[in-house]
């Protein structure tokens, strides 16, 4: 039986809904982007205890006169690593709330990588202290594949021991794709972990198609974000999938997946970010950004909020979020049209958080002491970096503007007289090297990318997808040496050398993955780094020059890629000789 509390709430509810009581808010004046109705409603909105009450002419204590601008539910970010920001839910939620998100699903799996269950319960306490809803699928490949050392794993029963909490929804991308469909034992009990629960699964497959599909479906597969064209997007659906339409700072599929949205299958799409950075978040957006482009391109601005709110709640069992509606959190956004889609205010559960771009809710400071420290890495000299290859033919990766993709390709490229790889100024085909900091394995992974551009000098970086060992990228082995030792100095972070000279270092002290400074602080430094990438080592412009590097070791995304143990075949799936 109910206790008397619980009775005279849902009285309050009652009386309040039936007019008999005043709310604590009445907001008048509104136009209401219905998005169960599809349509826009103009009126007032009554909200009492952080809950909508419903739309009509209530009274309130205390009542705000919209002033016929637009009240749409606050957005959803489907699919994000937090860690991408390269700060924790704290600051993250300072950055992205301003922008009209009041909820996110997160996979920390790039802090599981590293710290583990420890990194985990280090994320799920930090979104505690911060007004939106911050839920969380647990990591179900750390590490991402076999072929990699990370800091961590995380077995069936690491995953099993933490499914139950209230914010975790289900388990995270499934990246070892080719596990799930040879039905590998590890890979089933993790996805029974989830599904024992009634808890959902996400996708990560890109460029699986037939029947290897409908295995990977057939498993519980509920969502995927990696569809880059139409093409994929319409055979995910059809195998009973929801789309997550990414807009990141890497990958930008958005636009091209928009032009398969149809009236029959748009509730069945939904936004994500997956991976954003700061400079992104602050100047760009978030999901209103998304909102933005697909008003651009055609789509009905009703859809595009549809897409950006209730299409998750309702893909994720969120029952209570992702409308504008009674009994439904009182999560909305007040927004100047529906094609700009311009953040006037942001409440989260009736109260307001942010006002005019910035946040007006105060945070606590982190404590970071479990999941920092010092990197692991096995004492090592230069000559490492020499690359000895058979033959002046080689396997190459080439990197795609805007992608995380890359391109198989055979280089003939130049040799010195004891038949190691000789940097040519006229080649654009520079040195990569993958270099795990765990464990002091003291395994260092070779390998050569073009397209990158970078000249006199080298970047590397602690963030490197998914197990996050340090990668550097350079013309010379020198100052990617000089790299490496300023990352092991200051405990991890990005960093580029030139000349033996350091021309720039962000440190990220929380697991080598982000900084413990506010977002806007984080991204004046990137902002300068970016500036001295492009202008003083003359990164290619049509990259992302730290969030491309950070991605060229991950052996889950076609068609080459570099890990600690050496260069991968994603779309053979096993190791290759980097000589032809």
């Amino acid at each position: 039986m109910k206790n008397n509390t619980d009775k005279d709430i849902l009285k309050r509810k009652i009386e309040v809904a039936a007019g008999k009581k005043r709310c604590d808010m009445v907001f008048r004046n509104a136009k209401i982007v219905d998005v169960l109705s599809h349509e826009i409603i103009e009126g007032s909105l009554g909200v009492d205890n952080g809950m909508v009450v419903g739309i009509g002419p209530y009274d309130g204590e205390v009542e705000i006169d919209v002033k016929g601008k637009y009240l749409m539910p606050g957005l959803i970010d489907s699919h994000v690593h937090i860690e991408s920001s390269l700060a924790p839910p704290v600051a993250f939620a300072r950055a992205v709330i301003p922008h009209g998100t009041t909820t996110v699903i997160a996979d920390p799996h790039e802090i599981a990588n590293v710290k583990g269950s420890e990194g985990i319960k280090f994320m799920m306490h930090s979104a505690e202290k911060v007004p939106m809803n911050i839920y969380f699928m647990i990591p179900s490949c750390v590490p991402a594949t076999s072929f990699e050392h990370s800091g961590a794993v995380l077995g069936a029963a690491d995953i099993d021991a933490l499914m139950d909490h209230e914010n975790i929804l289900g388990l995270g991308e499934l990246m070892d794709y080719p596990s799930v469909i040879s039905a590998n034992t590890d890979i089933m009990d993790k996805i029974l972990t989830a599904s024992s629960r009634n808890k959902l699964i996400d996708g990560h497959g890109p460029m699986i198609e037939g029947k290897a599909l409908n295995a990977y479906a057939s498993a519980g597969v509920r969502t995927d974000h990696e569809s880059s064209t139409v093409d994929e997007m319409r055979e995910r659906l059809r195998a009973g999938m929801y789309i997550l339409m990414r807009e990141g700072s890497a990958a930008h599929d958005l636009k091209a997946l928009l032009g398969g949205v149809t009236k029959g299958n748009s509730r069945r799409c939904m936004f994500c970010t997956d991976d954003r950075q700061p400079e992104d978040i602050l100047n760009s957006g978030h999901i209103d950004n998304h909102l933005r482009i697909s008003v651009e391109m055609g789509i009905d601005p009703i859809t595009a909020v549809q897409m950006g709110t209730i299409n998750a709640a309702q893909c994720y069992r969120l029952n209570k979020i992702g409308a504008v509606a009674t009994g439904y959190e009182a999560n909305f956004v007040i927004v100047d049209n529906l094609k700009d889609f311009t953040v006037l205010d942001v409440y989260y559960k009736g109260l307001l958080v942010a006002r005019d771009g910035e946040a007006v809710f105060e945070t606590e400071d982190e404590d970071i002491k479990s999941v920092s420290g010092e990197l692991n890495v096995k004492p090592f000299g230069m000559e490492k970096f020499k690359l000895k290859l058979r033959g002046d033919i080689a396997r190459v990766m080439r990197l795609k503007a805007h992608s995380l993709l890359t391109e198989k390709v055979q280089r003939k490229i130049f040799l010195d007289k004891d038949g190691n790889f000789d940097q040519h100024s006229e080649l654009d085909i520079l040195k990569l090297a993958v270099i795990e900091r765990h464990n002091a394995t003291g395994n260092i992974g070779l390998g050569l990318v073009e397209n990158f551009k970078l000249q006199k000098g080298a970047i590397a970086t602690t963030i490197a997808h998914d197990s996050h060992n340090i990668i550097v990228i350079g013309d010379n082995d020198s100052d990617m040496y000089s790299c490496v030792n300023e990352l092991i100095k200051i405990g991890g972070g990005i960093t580029m050398c030139s000349g033996g000279k350091i021309l720039g270092t962000l440190p990220l002290p929380i697991a080598g993955l982000m900084s413990d400074k506010p977002l806007p602080e984080i991204n004046r430094k990137l902002k300068k780094m970016n500036a001295i990438a492009y202008e003083v080592l003359k990164v290619n412009r049509n990259l992302d020059p730290f969030m491309t590097l950070a991605f060229l070791a991950l052996p889950v995304i076609p068609e080459l890629k570099l890990t600690d143990v050496g260069l991968f075949d994603v779309t053979e799936f096993k190791f290759t000789d980097i000589s032809v």
